[in-house]
């Protein structure tokens, strides 16, 4: 009987430290968190050059926030890091410009950024030619 009534009381106290716990982690959120929910994102702004770490601010009603984030170094600089688009395969190189082209479609604008519905790219032709021998191998006899 005295079993029962102490693993009772255990999990009783169990029970109101689970229950404390999850009000503390309501409370922290409240604090942190914003009731504001028209959110207004900048563009990402690095802090040094024109890639890398850097921060964007927001702006809701009378409050601001800053958010970290990250400008790709080797990202098209004209499209922006927060246009993400999907991109076809490159085409053909034009024998007159010395280039090849592709273009995409926007896929997602992060942050509510203004982006581009379609973007070309070009990049120059490649000089080297490819072969199509991969994994055949000749051997020498002796």
């Amino acid at each position: 009987m005295q079993v029962r009534g102490l693993l009772f009381l255990l999990a009783l106290i169990l029970l109101a430290a689970t229950t404390e716990a999850g009000k503390n982690k309501k409370e922290k959120a409240k604090k942190d968190g914003s009731k504001c929910e028209d959110w207004r994102w900048g563009p990402c702004v690095p802090n040094s050059k024109d890639c890398g770490l850097g921060y964007r601010e927001g702006t809701c009603k009378d409050e601001s926030k800053k958010l970290k984030c990250k400008i790709p170094c080797n990202w098209k600089k004209k499209f922006g890091a927060d246009c993400k688009y999907k991109f076809e395969s490159w085409g053909g190189c034009s024998a007159q410009t010395g280039l090849k082209t592709r273009s995409g479609i926007l896929k997602k604008a992060l942050y509510n950024a203004q982006c581009e519905e379609i973007v070309s790219v070009t990049k120059p032709c490649s000089s080297k030619i490819k072969s199509k021998s991969k994994g055949q191998f000749s051997l020498l006899l002796s």
